[in-house]
């Protein structure tokens, strides 16, 4: 068996962040399905917030507020004070490494507007900020040589939880076709988002929530897994994220009609106001026909801009509107639809990211997370833009310094090796076996499909039970889906194939949770139960695995300095 004091899975600005703060006083391995410049941080566009104040008077308060309204005041106020503490002194910690914010005419770090904040805070490298920011990352990471172990192309496939304590994870080389076990002290889990059970999505392939599954089947539950945030401007029939920068740099939403119709839903923000509220106006302005040309798409119009301040603020959001579907943000306005984004549920952990199995904050010994696939919770029912990358910094280097005084007291857990890996050579062994009668692609895209239809930006009973049923349907098919790639050696087949697994199952939690809660709130916006439900609702989710399925509880939202309050932009 192999083993190190500390085993990461996931190598996003999470589990990078996490590794650097370990290094050097324990030994620490990184475990990524892919090579660690190509995650999911990296497609991060707009910028990271902080209340630095270069553009405005800003206070670290007022970004606490705005987070705490945006998350329709189900965020945990705890968790946002210290999160929206840390921001400023992460960003100069960013900007020190050599991460290559843009600047203002002073030198100082730009910050530009963006949506549901109420001055600009997002410190941006461009329209490239996850990139500047994942890569300056890796670079210290490199920096450290033989002190961080890096696994790149290795999946993982179980987490080992044994008499309540984390003990290690069994994982499976792509390139060799070999399954092993890492014995480990303490376990990290940044293994980001789950948003590709969606057929339009801004998320990259490797987005399939591996990682919640693996804790949700080693008992630990998911909370607020219902909430799943779409954002407002994906490429038409693509989903390929135009950064919400282009509406802070001045760009126009525009309906079939020629309005600027956010006027109508957020007169005061108009663009600018939060995602869930920008994605439902978008949505219900297709829904009533006002469309372009009455068609499922309206325009983000960034033609006044210029030239010269497109070249210069959003030259990726250009190159993807000519690459992806020929057209030039400079000549041409853009034909964008809501496109799922982001997930704002998750492993439950606390502010150092120790996982939380219960109501009563009782902590899983030796097991962590941060980043997408946790849940502190700091967006509640909605993410402000820009408080993704600062979640994944903030927590990654919070949770690294956790492990680390945890994992410098106990020793490496004894276990048997045959015992652990039983388990996963039995669900390969019947994947290979399986008499291969269903399409694993068909189930994929009836899967997307339904997501879409009945799980999107508005939700209603009669359509959520009809999705949850088809994902019965699927999950039940699955077990006979067909294989054809049998051999050892990088089977990306087989890899496709346990990721839909794990699409399947998260997608009957989020459709549980869903029917579940009988309100709207932030990302989940039910039409027949149009209003908030604070007296009866104002509670985090958590999803049990039990002989009998899943099974729903709840838990208080912490709350310590703003009462809730109708929600007005």
């Amino acid at each position: 068996m192999l083993q190190h004091d500390v085993v990461i899975v996931g190598s996003g600005l999470a589990g990078m962040s996490a590794a650097l703060e370990i290094c050097g006083q324990l030994d620490v391995a990184i475990i990524s399905k892919v090579y660690p410049t190509r995650s999911h941080s990296g497609a991060a566009q707009g910028g990271i917030a902080a209340s630095l104040g270069n553009s405005e008077p800003d206070s670290q308060e007022e970004h606490m507020y705005d987070t705490v309204k945006g998350s329709d005041f189900l965020g945990d106020q705890d968790a946002i004070e210290m999160f929206t503490r840390d921001a400023p002194e992460i960003i100069y910690q960013l900007e020190h490494m050599g991460c290559v914010f843009s600047r203002t005419g002073e030198g100082k770090i730009a910050q530009r507007a963006f949506g549901g904040h109420s001055h600009p805070r997002a410190c941006y490298a461009a329209d490239r900020t996850g990139h500047a920011i994942l890569h300056v990352l890796y670079e210290q990471v490199m920096k450290q040589g033989k002190r961080i172990s890096i696994y790149p192309e290795w999946y993982l496939m179980s987490l080992i939880i044994r008499d309540n304590v984390c003990r290690g994870i069994v994982i499976y080389d792509i390139r060799s076709g070999n399954f092993e076990v890492i014995r480990a002290k303490g376990v990290i889990f940044a293994t980001g988002g789950y948003g590709r059970a969606y057929r339009i999505t801004s998320n990259a392939f490797a987005n399939t929530g591996d990682g919640i599954i693996a804790a949700f089947n080693a008992g630990v539950p998911l909370e607020d897994m219902e909430f799943v945030q779409f954002h407002p401007t994906g490429l038409f029939g693509q989903g390929i994220l135009v950064s919400e920068a282009a509406r802070g740099e001045g760009g126009y939403l525009i309906n079939g009609k020629g309005e600027r119709f956010m006027e109508k839903y957020a007169p005061a923000k108009m663009e600018l106001a939060p995602r869930d509220i920008v994605s439902r106006s978008e949505q219900r302005e297709i829904d009533e026909g006002r469309g372009i040309d009455g068609k499922d798409y309206i325009y983000l119009d960034l033609r006044h801009l210029g030239k010269e301040k497109i070249m210069e603020r959003l030259p990726q959001v250009r190159q993807l509107g000519i690459d992806f579907i020929g057209m030039d943000c400079i000549t041409d306005p853009l034909p964008i639809q809501p496109t799922a984004h982001y997930s704002m549920g998750g492993i439950p952990t606390d502010k150092d990211g120790h996982v939380i199995i219960d109501d009563k904050g009782t902590q899983l010994t030796g097991f962590f997370a941060a980043g997408e696939c946790a849940c502190v919770s700091v967006h509640g029912a909605n993410r402000l833009g820009t408080n993704s990358l600062l979640d994944a910094v903030v927590f990654g280097k919070r949770t690294g310094i956790a492990a680390l005084k945890f994992a410098k007291g106990p020793r490496l857990s004894d276990m048997k090796e045959d015992e652990v890996l039983a388990p996963v050579k039995e669900r390969i062994s019947a994947v290979f076996s399986s008499p291969g009668t269903e399409s694993i692609n068909d189930i994929r895209d009836e899967l997307k499909e339904n997501m879409m239809s009945n799980c999107g930006v508005f939700r209603e009973k009669e359509g959520l039970n009809k999705g949850l049923e088809k994902v019965k349907e699927l999950r039940e098919r699955y077990k006979n889906g067909k294989i054809t790639d049998k051999s050892k050696l990088f089977n990306n087949e087989l890899i496709e194939v346990l990721e839909l697994g794990h699409m399947l199952e998260f997608s009957e939690i989020i459709f549980k949770g869903a029917i579940a809660r009988e309100e709207s709130r932030g990302a989940h916006s039910r039409t027949d139960f149009p209003k908030r439900d604070d007296r009866n609702w104002l509670k985090h989710t958590l999803a049990y695995l039990t002989e009998d399925g899943i099974e729903l509880k709840y838990k208080p939202v912490t709350i310590t300095k703003y009462q809730p309050e109708e929600r007005k932009y």
